[in-house]
């Protein structure tokens, strides 16, 4: 199996936010577990770029958190999407398909995308 790559510059807020849209609240551990599952563990996420970005997004309003208790029973931050984290999903979302069709006419020259 090939090594882990940590997750990409600009992409761990999409992966937030559309593993909170899938799965609901979720504590840090959850969110980084869910996201490296998604991936088929080829990605590795870093705590330390984690919780930092968790905390942007909450003070930018994409995000709320609620102290709760784990399935271990040890108190854990839940985080959850606000209406405006909704939003900001489908923005990003475009973004991105948008991007990664830009880059595919580079991957592919020749072809003409529609």
């Amino acid at each position: 199996m090939p090594p882990k790559a940590d997750v990409w510059q600009g992409t761990l807020a999409l992966m937030v936010f559309k593993t909170l849209e899938a799965m609901g609240p979720l504590h840090g551990y959850g969110i980084a577990r869910r996201i490296e599952q998604t991936s088929g563990q080829l990605l590795s996420v870093n705590y330390g770029t984690l919780y930092p970005s968790l905390l942007t997004l909450e003070q930018e309003g994409y995000i709320t958190s609620e102290w709760g208790e784990s399935d271990n029973n040890r108190k854990a931050k839940f985080y959850s999407l606000t209406r405006a984290g909704r939003k900001q999903v489908e923005n990003e979302t475009r973004e991105w398909k948008q991007t990664m069709a830009i880059i595919a006419r580079f991957l592919t020259p020749g072809e003409k995308s529609s």
